[in-house]
């Protein structure tokens, strides 16, 4: 029987375990291509043999998105399986469009064909959009779990923009690991704020031998958290599944996909930064959980945030450096570093865009919803070095650090820094440990 021809949209994360998980080994099927968008410079490369399996000796193209209606027809194409996430419904639609136009099937998996089951209890964390929180809200369950004297190991969803084999299967205990992984700005965005509380982490490209490899971690497993990204759906098949959601996007939880999935999925639905919301935006988020997700347990939650350096904020110039994602594909305005230079009463937030150089030139171009902050983009060594020179072309007094990674870790900035630092604290009950005394007495893990 002829095999079908598969072309697997995607952005270096979803599409990759999609591809291990139902079509590595399938006979049923030739996947000829992948394409890539949304994160810069991940195309021209291949998903390489070692990878791919025994049916692809020479792995898999990697090409450019725009190419896609071309590549169906150039290669013959039957099918096109849509596996990236924090899109809006009209965007994926979209791409449908250009799928069928082709004449190609267009394809979205789900649960049953992709979820990885362990041996070990899953706790879930997702969210409906990039930038909700969901980063602080797993800290706040491991840092509860081990105080019950039980050992989590995080699995964060997949960020692999570098050597693909090398990143297999990547195990993260120290800020050192993060330098010899070569982690982006984006990679140590989520993986440093663990490994500073001691708590391990693994992540890279299969995700059958990383859940493997955590079960069997050599300081221990009790319970694996999937700590969620891009607002995908858990790879691991959860015990208990928490969403996080976001009243400064009301209605983005019923209009971007898979994030409608998540909530829709979730034991437990969390609206955070409640303190920094409207209460109308915060009732629409309300009401949209109570309708697609009624069985789920209902948190509300503050983003507490705490700054270094407030005398640094106080009637000053500054400039904001926010987390990337939140800004670009997760479409905020603002974020943590802007909450702070308002309640602490900043001069002005100037405008970074007239002190861009190079790739953030073009930053501000594509997502041209950003204005006074400034996105930490760091995909690359270029991005980096851009970061860093426009950062002190800014014409400011001090320099607010919104992101969760230490920037002054890694580029030199010539002006005073302070950080901002946001933890999730739940209002009223129920709470987290309320979820999770119930989660830990189900699962015998005392």
């Amino acid at each position: 029987m002829k095999r079908k021809n598969v072309i697997i949209i995607g952005a270096a994360g979803r599409d990759f375990h999609n591809f291990n998980t139902v079509y590595r080994d399938n006979e049923e099927y030739n996947v000829v291509a992948f394409t890539a968008t949304q994160i810069p410079d991940i195309d021209g490369r291949k998903y390489p043999s070692e990878l791919a399996g025994e049916l692809y000796p020479e792995g898999i193209q990697i090409y450019p998105q725009d190419q896609l209606s071309d590549l169906i027809k150039e290669l013959d194409v039957d099918e096109c399986v849509f596996s990236y996430s924090d899109i809006g419904y009209e965007d994926v639609m979209g791409v449908g469009a250009i799928v069928n136009a082709a004449g190609a099937n267009f394809t979205l998996l789900g649960h049953k064909s992709t979820m990885l089951k362990s041996n070990k209890p899953v706790i879930s964390v997702c969210a409906v959009r990039t930038g909700t929180g969901k980063s602080q809200t797993s800290r706040k369950i491991v840092e509860t779990l081990l105080q019950q004297g039980l050992k989590v190991i995080a699995v964060r969803h997949p960020m692999p923009y570098g050597d693909l084999n090398a990143q297999r299967v990547q195990r993260f205990a120290t800020v050192e690991d993060l330098k010899s992984h070569n982690c982006t700005i984006e990679e140590m965005e989520e993986y440093e704020p663990h490994v500073q509380r001691g708590n391990i982490v693994y992540a890279g490209v299969d995700y059958a031998d990383i859940l493997a490899a955590a079960e069997n971690d050599p300081e221990g497993c009790d319970v694996i958290l999937w700590d969620g990204g891009n607002n995908d759906f858990s790879f691991f098949e959860p015990d208990l599944a928490v969403t996080v959601l976001d009243p400064h996007r009301p209605g983005h939880e019923l209009k971007y996909y898979p994030g409608e999935v998540c909530l829709r999925t979730a034991d437990v639905a969390i609206i955070n930064k409640i303190d920094s919301a409207t209460a109308e935006a915060i009732q629409i988020v309300e009401n949209n959980i109570k309708l697609v997700s009624p069985n789920s347990t209902l948190i509300k939650a503050e983003s507490k945030i705490t700054v270094d350096h407030p005398e640094l904020i106080a009637g000053k110039r500054v400039l904001v450096v926010e987390d990337g994602p939140t800004l670009t594909h997760g479409e905020m305005k603002i974020g943590a570093g802007s909450v702070a230079a308002e309640r602490l009463g900043a001069k002005e937030i100037i405008d970074a865009r007239p002190f861009a150089v190079g790739t953030l030139v073009d930053t501000f171009k594509k997502y041209d919803h950003i204005k006074n902050v400034l996105p930490a983009m760091g995909y690359g060594e270029q991005q980096l070095r851009d970061l860093e020179e426009t950062i002190n072309n800014a014409d400011c007094d001090s320099v607010i650090i919104g992101t969760p990674m230490d920037l002054t870790r890694i580029i030199s900035i010539n002006k005073p820094t302070t950080r901002v630092h946001y933890d999730l604290e739940e209002v009223g009950t129920p709470d987290l440990s309320t979820i999770l005394k119930e989660f830990i007495q189900k699962h015998n893990l005392v």
